[in-house]
């Protein structure tokens, strides 16, 4: 009879780990909620061990933490991209709006936060807003235009976390289609621009 060998199982660098771990708490996140995101779970899902795990996030927060800083700089990323690829004053700003409600809901973002904040993990927003920040400071060299996308991503994010939570039972129980949190958001942040880059021709003219 003959012996099959198994291949050795490849040795991944530290950054490659902490990756494949923070894939597989994502996946848990959106198979099971963010109670589910422990240390021990995805050291499951990923065949490691509890100490490897413990190494890498120091605390099942430290995971929950890095987690949300992952699907943040990943969210930036795609919107980022999406600016880019547009011509400023031509962007599609309802589906940037889109890929925002998006990460907040389907993309587990929303209940990720909300827990971190009720299970006291009082940093918990750090890397979102560092990510965040980021992608603004990338995007708008302009101190007035700064100025105005930091406000309209405040809306944003504020309105994309609040329907997250709770958009589909306030819109049924008001009688309004579930996407109103997002055609609100949309015409407040295009009228905002709309009148910011009149008064800014205004200000050329004169």
């Amino acid at each position: 009879m003959s012996i099959v060998e198994l291949a050795p199982r490849k040795r991944l660098s530290p950054e490659e780990s902490r990756g494949q771990a923070l894939v597989a708490a994502r996946d848990i996140l959106l198979e099971a909620g963010p109670q589910a995101v422990t240390l021990k779970a995805v050291a499951a899902r990923i065949g490691r061990t509890h100490a490897n795990l413990l190494h890498h996030f120091g605390s099942a927060a430290g995971l929950q933490k890095d987690l949300a800083g992952f699907l943040t700089e990943g969210v930036c990323a795609t919107i980022g991209e999406k600016m880019r690829g547009d011509e400023v004053g031509h962007r599609d700003l309802r589906a940037i709006v889109d890929m925002a409600f998006d990460a907040f809901n389907e993309g587990g973002a929303g209940a990720l936060a909300s827990w971190m904040l009720l299970t006291g993990n009082d940093d918990a927003l750090d890397p979102v807003v560092s990510a965040i920040h980021r992608l603004i400071d990338d995007l708008t060299p302009d101190a007035d235009e700064k100025r105005l996308m930091r406000e309209d991503t405040l809306v944003l994010v504020l309105m994309a976390l609040g329907d997250a939570q709770m958009g589909a039972p306030m819109a049924a129980a008001l009688g309004l289609p579930r996407d109103t949190s997002r055609v609100l958001a949309y015409e407040m942040i295009a009228g905002r621009i709309e009148k910011f880059h009149a008064a800014q021709a205004d200000k050329d003219c004169c």
